[in-house]
């Protein structure tokens, strides 16, 4: 499974009808309205790299209201677990 996070600007007036479009694309598991320098923030999980131009350069990036993007593509997952372990301070 190849995972990317998808940073997106948006037209101001335009951010929940672009969610809703953007999460009804096939290979996105979710959209997040978020606060900063982006509007939202998708997940796209796709069984291949090469789906991943389909999902975002494809269709994600046409979608109305869409003035910009910026792709992550993740490496390694951590679970919680390993997030505790990697954030301890060993004061344990």
């Amino acid at each position: 499974m190849v995972t990317a996070f998808v940073m997106i600007q948006t037209a101001a007036d335009s951010i929940p009808e672009c969610a809703e479009r953007i999460s009804a694309i096939e290979g996105i598991s979710e959209v997040y309205s978020v606060a900063g320098d982006w509007d939202l923030i998708a997940i796209a999980r796709v069984r291949h790299h090469d789906d991943l131009a389909e999902v975002i350069a494809n269709k994600l990036s046409k979608v109305e209201g869409i003035r910009g993007t910026q792709t992550h593509i993740a490496f390694r997952a951590y679970s919680s677990h390993d997030l505790d372990a990697a954030f301890s301070l060993g004061l344990e």
